[in-house]
């Protein structure tokens, strides 16, 4: 595929940034998929309503009684009540390691919330020596009757191993799956090899139990160790997974310069990082297509110029009847909101809305609006609903 020269990349960086939202990156076969352009304000079939500021905002989950739980990268986890629009920081959290990609990560909830009251957070921690890891752990959620709370019984569940230095790649993204298992996106924590190493759970996607233990039945279970937690390997940076409605796992991941993806998670399977990808490494030396090693996994969709992807999920709701089916994936560099369909086990990229913000997080609310979480200080939360 053709890729833009690191040079001419460096020199049109801040230029990509905003251009990256009027063009559509190749498909999964290596060809240039359309051009899909950015519908301004006035285009979208919606009205964006900003309901909330956050510091630093990096996930949310709404709770049974339709209330919002966001994660603040700074370290804290805030309980805000749409109806009155009041705030309340929940208590409890763990000591996170600030900095870079690094800090309080993704929120979500038991499946058995509404009896159990559990949640699980995951964060990037200290380790010895200047070093850094994911961890995520369980806690139950102890609601006050003034909105506040806090987490109770905090238990850490699961860590990446080993801890290395830096502060970028960390992933830590959460799902249940209709499985009922747990899964975390571990990123390979920019240090490359990893991803293909077994002896540590970084660059792939983790299954476990709900209390963190072992399935027998993961593909790599008879290696014991830290391979036993693995679903699949070969993995960047996946900072969203999420279920479709056949029970099929997607990820989207952010890839080196020109080569953002979107995979279908196989069990078992390798997607090639770093032996291929259809993007560059950052200092120019190229990288292997994945059409030259067929051995290893394909995305689906692949983005170059980037979008930078932040957050994934399908629709489901009847808010948006159009769009049932479909996922949405927010755009950091791209500042959009990207709407993916399917075929089967295609995907392509369907249209792209330029928010004319870094969008971190995109969920969907219980009355099947879309709600959106900006990037960095004073962030907003936005509400997305049909336009008249």
């Amino acid at each position: 595929m053709t890729r833009t020269p690191l040079l001419l990349a460096l020199g049109l960086l801040p230029i990509l940034a905003t251009t990256a939202c009027n063009a559509a990156g190749p498909d999964a076969s290596g060809q240039k998929a359309p051009a899909t352009a950015a519908a301004n304000a006035d285009q979208r079939p919606f009205t964006a309503t900003e309901v909330s500021r956050f510091d630093q905002p990096w996930a949310m989950t709404f709770l049974p009684d339709g209330s919002l739980l966001v994660t603040e990268k700074r370290g804290k986890l805030q309980h805000l009540d749409l109806a009155s629009g009041q705030k309340h920081e929940i208590t409890g959290v763990p000591k996170v390691a600030y900095g870079g990609q690094g800090g309080f990560g993704d929120v979500i909830l038991h499946p058995d919330f509404a009896r159990n009251r559990v949640v699980y957070v995951s964060y990037a921690e200290e380790g010895t020596l200047d070093t850094r890891g994911a961890a995520v752990a369980r806690a139950t959620l102890a609601l006050d009757g003034n909105g506040g709370g806090q987490l109770k019984d905090l238990k850490v569940i699961w860590r990446q191993t080993p801890k290395v230095s830096g502060e970028g790649h960390y992933g830590h993204r959460l799902a249940f799956g209709p499985d009922g298992k747990l899964w975390i996106s571990s990123s390979e924590r920019q240090k490359f090899d990893p991803a293909q190493d077994m002896s540590g759970n970084l660059g792939k996607i983790i299954r476990l139990n709900e209390d963190g233990s072992l399935p027998a039945d993961n593909p790599f279970a008879s290696q014991g160790g830290v391979a036993a937690q693995v679903w699949s390997l070969g993995h960047r940076n996946v900072l969203g997974i999420a279920f479709d409605a056949n029970g099929k796992l997607w990820a989207q991941e952010m890839g080196p310069a020109g080569g953002d993806e979107l995979n279908l998670i196989v069990r078992g399977a390798n997607y090639g990082y770093p032996i291929v990808s259809n993007g560059d490494h950052y200092d120019g030396r190229p990288i292997p297509d994945h059409d030259t090693r067929p051995e290893f996994a394909a995305p689906k969709v692949t983005w170059n110029p980037v979008i930078s992807p932040a957050g994934l999920m399908f629709y489901s709701g009847s808010l948006f009847p159009q769009w049932k089916g479909s996922a949405f994936i927010g755009g950091l560099s791209s500042t959009s909101l990207v709407r993916v369909a399917f075929d089967g086990d295609s995907a392509r990229e369907a249209e792209r809305f330029n928010m004319g913000e870094r969008i971190r997080e995109v969920e969907q609310g219980p009355d099947g609006a879309l709600w959106l979480l900006e990037d960095g200080s004073k962030a907003r939360l936005l509400k997305l609903t049909p336009k008249a």
